[in-house]
């Protein structure tokens, strides 16, 4: 085991890799990057990624070595010959026609619901009923360098004040790369766009006070240090256009519709059916 104990240390790096990157060989069988992931989505219920990062590594750990003792098991369990075992035979053919029945019904339903048509007239008719739904908040895009110290943050807005435009935004990007202690420092502190309210309470009313292009001439103190902020750009508050979001409309009245659709269905195969 002292293999599998320096491999899933690991796991972590090897995550952000080729999905079907064999981890271990187990007997010849392979134990990819991709089967691990598979197992963690499961137990997490698809919510592997609020997991915290130190959590996610252990998870993963404990997974392989699972995946590693089932082959292990799987393996001597085939050369025993209990594959061929009678107890074995009725057992998997029990739980084949389970699955096969569970995987029938999910198609089935699928092809149902594909086949529930939304016209325009109520994918529009409900845009209009319903435009705060696709309301969007003012926000901004803004850069920063994040310093420890003031005077830092100082210097590096005296280096930027004599510039303008492109210069001035290409030599932000520079600086913030050079000495930014903040994660964004390689994407040349670029922080997307975001909405009143989701930065502290320092930053985000100095973001949003700020127009296009300009950058503060006074750092802005945080909890976590200095700021020097650029403005790179600023959306305006705004609705989502029944373009953008007719596909989402359809999608949403066709999962309302489908309750009755199903129920009708359903009533019409039990007339059909022999129920005694």
């Amino acid at each position: 085991m002292k293999k599998v104990t320096q491999l899933v240390a690991s796991l972590a790096i090897v995550s952000t890799m080729s999905m079907a990157q064999t981890l271990v060989t187990v007997n010849g069988t392979a134990i990819t990057q991709e089967d691990v992931d598979k197992e963690l989505m499961t137990a997490t219920q698809g919510r592997l990624n609020q997991v915290p990062p130190e959590k996610q590594a252990e998870f993963r750990k404990q997974v392989l070595e699972q995946l590693i003792a089932k082959e292990l098991v799987y393996d001597d369990a085939e050369k025993s010959g209990l594959l061929q075992a009678p107890d074995f035979k009725e057992r998997y053919e029990e739980v084949t026609n389970r699955i096969k029945k569970e995987v029938a019904i999910q198609i089935w339903q699928k092809r149902e619901f594909d086949k529930i048509a939304i016209s325009e007239k109520e994918k529009k008719d409900y845009y209009d009923a319903n435009k705060e739904e696709f309301a969007e908040d003012e926000s901004v895009r803004a850069r920063h360098i994040l310093v420890e110290k003031e005077s830092d943050a100082k210097s590096i807005i005296a280096q930027l004040k004599p510039l303008k435009g492109d210069a001035l935004k290409n030599k932000f990007m520079e600086i913030a790369k050079e000495k930014s202690t903040c994660a964004s420092a390689p994407e040349g502190g670029d922080l997307g766009y975001f909405s009143e309210g989701q930065m502290v309470p320092e930053f985000n009313d100095k973001a949003f006070s700020m127009k296009a292009k300009e950058f503060t001439l006074e750092p802005v103190k945080t909890q976590f240090g200095h700021h020097v902020i650029y403005v790179e750009d600023k959306r305006p508050k705004t609705t989502r256009s029944f373009s953008e979001v007719k596909a989402a409309i359809e999608q949403r009245l066709k999962v309302e519709k489908a309750k009755s659709v199903m129920l009708e269905k359903m009533k019409e195969l039990e007339k059909k059916a022999k129920i005694q």
